[in-house]
């Protein structure tokens, strides 16, 4: 049977299509800097996109349905041929994916000359042909347990269609049902795979510096228990997003999440930033949910969008930024370890996240904030671009 590094090397185009996490998380970081350097002025009203959404839709949208999306399509083409021992997705298959996710946002962006089927189409394109192709995989691959990586990839799918059909009726899908399942859907994507990842990295590099307390292995019966807390309380918050149900529900689960991260030895990773960016976004996985049910119990504290930014550029910004450059680093055959310019790629989306908090509890500063927020993340994440650009780009080396 042919090796993946095998396949790979069989390739002859570009370098950018050997592996999946190559273009998608490419594409993210460039998506990331454009979607927020539109905002900006957007927010202003010095600019205007020829889309049918609102500006904050428009933005929520591209946020959790265009970046993350390619984040989750470089991770999970990346990772499944590793779970089922399948080959990858290379060459023009792979480029054709892609292809997929630039139409969507380009439909998206350009949709108020366009009829709102097309829209809808060129948008779930990309990621409903990737549950079918990793359908194909897991299901060849007999690799069940992976199944719930699946079932969130189909919540996903499932979101996107609800925020579009809001938008097309005239709702304000920023704060509809479409983006709260979306982002409840990542939420368990992170708690799922992040739970699994950041205990194992964190054993692996203690191992190699000695003996010492170790993270609890993944996956144990606490572990099942904080899932299924969070699910039930993400579910509550997603049909009624301000009843007292919700909140205990998603503080319950957020208690959980809490507990299982002091597991995972974390104060021991403070000299690895590779290491240590991974727990801090998994902690601001529980910090949101206790933001989040103080607003519902005690509202205007912050407010809905302040506290859900907490999930949205903290949970998911800055974890899904410490994979992707954990994930390159180790496939393009360099040193697992973030020097200075990385690290300071994480410090800056953190200050975004943190920039945006603070704009809830400050409202007669919030427009310099938000200013400051859009700023420091295309700071981090044009910097992921300038860093890591030419990794995605560079031939294969190595096997990887």
């Amino acid at each position: 049977m042919t090796s993946t590094a095998a396949q790979m090397r069989a390739w002859t185009g570009p370098s950018l299509l050997t592996y999946g996490f190559r273009p998608f998380f490419l594409g993210a970081g460039v998506w990331a800097v454009l979607a927020m350097a539109l905002w900006v002025p957007m927010l202003s009203g010095h600019v205007e996109l020829p889309t049918r959404f609102d500006p904050v839709t428009w933005h929520a949208h591209e946020f959790l349905y265009g970046y993350l999306s390619a984040v989750v399509a470089g991770f999970l083409l990346t990772s499944v041929p590793n779970w089922t021992g399948r080959l990858p997705i290379v060459g023009w298959p792979l480029g054709g994916l892609f292809a997929l996710w630039v139409v969507g946002r380009l439909a998206v962006t350009l949709s108020s000359g366009l009829p709102v089927w097309l829209v809808v189409l060129a948008d779930l394109s990309m990621l409903m042909t990737l549950a079918a192709v990793l359908s194909r995989e897991i299901v060849a691959g007999q690799n069940w347990r992976n199944l719930a990586v699946l079932g969130m990839l189909g919540v996903l799918i499932l979101g996107n269609g609800v925020f579009h059909f809001e938008a097309a009726r005239g709702d304000y899908a920023a704060q509809g049902y479409g983006l709260r399942i979306g982002l409840g859907a990542g939420l368990m994507l992170i708690a799922l795979i992040g739970g699994r990842i950041v205990p194992s990295f964190t054993r692996n590099w203690l191992v190699r510096r000695g003996e010492g307390k170790l993270p609890v292995p993944p996956m144990r019966r606490f572990d099942k228990l904080a899932l299924l807390l969070l699910a039930i309380g993400l579910a509550l918050w997603i049909i009624a997003p301000q009843s007292e149900a919700a909140a205990i529900a998603v503080l319950i689960a957020g208690l959980a999440h809490l507990f299982r991260l002091t597991r995972w030895a974390g104060e021991r990773s403070l000299s690895e930033p590779l290491l240590w960016v991974l727990h801090l976004a998994y902690a601001l996985l529980p910090l949101g949910a206790f933001f989040m049910a103080i607003e519902i119990l005690r509202p205007g504290m912050l407010g809905f969008a302040a506290a859900q930014h907490i999930w949205m550029a903290g949970t998911i910004g800055m974890m899904t930024l410490a994979v992707m450059t954990r994930a390159t680093l180790g496939h393009t055959g360099n040193a697992l370890h973030a020097g200075v310019g990385t690290t300071a790629l994480y410090l800056c989306v953190f200050v975004a996240m943190i920039a945006r908090l603070v704009a809830g509890v400050w409202p007669m500063q919030a427009d310099l904030l938000y200013a400051l927020s859009g700023l420091a993340w295309i700071a981090g994440f044009g910097g992921f671009v300038l860093l890591y650009g030419p990794l995605f780009l560079r031939p294969l080396q190595g096997g990887h």
